[in-house]
């Protein structure tokens, strides 16, 4: 009888142990909700399923389509954004620039160049905003970047939202190196942000650090959009506007790109070590990578990145400090592309490091 009752809470228990809807049963990883629409990536750790996931609208199937096809996604947005950019300088820009009376061609093109910049970070600083808002990082809790790490459960919105910004990024780049816009003087600083910017936006999604990095898309959009709001009041020569949009715009570049930057600076450098104990090892199959040396393969481009921050933030200074003591406030950067009458036009403030 003892014998009976044994065997029958032995093979009890082993059913247990084999039923994976238990709680019990196999590793202990990370769960992808039930319904969840979560992009599983090819390098996360191989889990059992447990749902049939459920049917996703073709337009969308770009965002969660895992591994290799992340990079057709990017390519298909590079042409994406040069598309919107071009129809928007086109059909919009140009034509309200040349309603309010710029007429020369290269101001024209400057003054698209803003107005694409005011639409794209003003909708991608939005889109960051409420991204972070599912987060656990709301406002910036920096410990939630090591805290459950790995987060390899990505939101799709968030891969969407990362791979866009990323595709952006590749595409200024292009612009750039490629001489599609009239060089600016500071071409060699934008050129080196645009390239370490790419370092960290795809260094962060390779190793799983997706909530650092819009963290720190959040504070680079916000005060770009304020910027080239700045320069378009600028070009339309809307003196009394241009200037309170440019006080406004210098607190909060000092907030998001050099408070909340140092925060995520020292989140890297002090907070590191709130990874658990068993993500502190570069494993491939189970997407923990954040070994003893990757600290400083994510604080170097961040500490870069700042460095050329505060190269365009004393630009700004010195623009501020002018305006006080001398009543001007001509661009210190400026590229000198017109001459006569309308050289006033290209005045004001220095390029943002992200700017066009």
């Amino acid at each position: 009888m003892v014998k009976r009752k044994l065997s029958t809470t032995s093979t009890m228990l082993s059913n247990i142990e084999r039923d994976p809807a238990h709680h019990l049963a196999g590793p202990f990883l990370p769960r992808t909700p039930v319904g969840s629409l979560t992009p599983e990536r090819s390098n996360s750790p191989d889990i059992r399923p447990r749902h049939r996931p459920r049917a996703v609208n073709p337009f969308l199937r770009w965002a969660v389509i895992p591994g290799w096809s992340d990079l057709l996604f990017i390519a298909y947005h590079v042409v994406f954004w040069s598309l919107i950019r071009e129809s928007l300088s086109i059909y919009v820009l140009k034509p309200f620039a040349r309603y309010f009376g710029i007429k020369k061609e290269q101001k024209l093109d400057r003054f698209a160049e803003q107005g694409y910049a005011v639409a794209y970070f003003a909708v991608m600083g939005a889109w960051g905003y409420r991204i972070m808002g599912q987060l656990p990082t709301w406002w910036y809790r920096t410990e939630a970047f090591w805290i459950d790490y790995p987060h390899w459960d990505m939101k799709p919105e968030l891969k969407r939202y990362y791979l866009m910004q990323m595709a952006y990024w590749v595409q200024q780049l292009l612009v750039l190196v490629l001489g599609l816009e009239k060089p600016r003087k500071d071409y060699y600083e934008l050129v080196a942000h645009h390239i370490v910017t790419i370092w960290l936006v795809g260094w962060s999604y390779l190793i799983n650090l997706t909530l650092i990095g819009n963290a720190v898309y959040m504070s680079m959009d916000i005060p770009d959009a304020f910027f080239a709001f700045s320069k378009l009041l600028n070009y339309l020569r809307a003196e009394r506007a241009k200037v309170v949009s440019f006080v406004i715009f210098i607190f909060i570049w000092t907030y998001f790109r050099h408070i909340l930057n140092f925060y995520i600076l020292y989140s890297v450098w002090f907070e590191y070590n709130l990874t658990p104990e068993s993500s502190k090892i570069w494993i491939w199959a189970n997407g923990t990578y954040l070994n003893w040396w990757m600290k400083y393969q994510v604080f170097t481009p961040l500490l870069l990145l700042q460095f050329l921050n505060l190269f365009w933030y004393l630009l700004i200074i010195r623009v501020l400090h002018r305006a006080v003591v001398s009543n001007e406030v001509d661009d210190v950067r400026s590229d000198n592309e017109d001459d006569g009458e309308d050289k006033d036009e290209d005045k004001f403030i220095p390029q943002s490091k992200k700017s066009d």
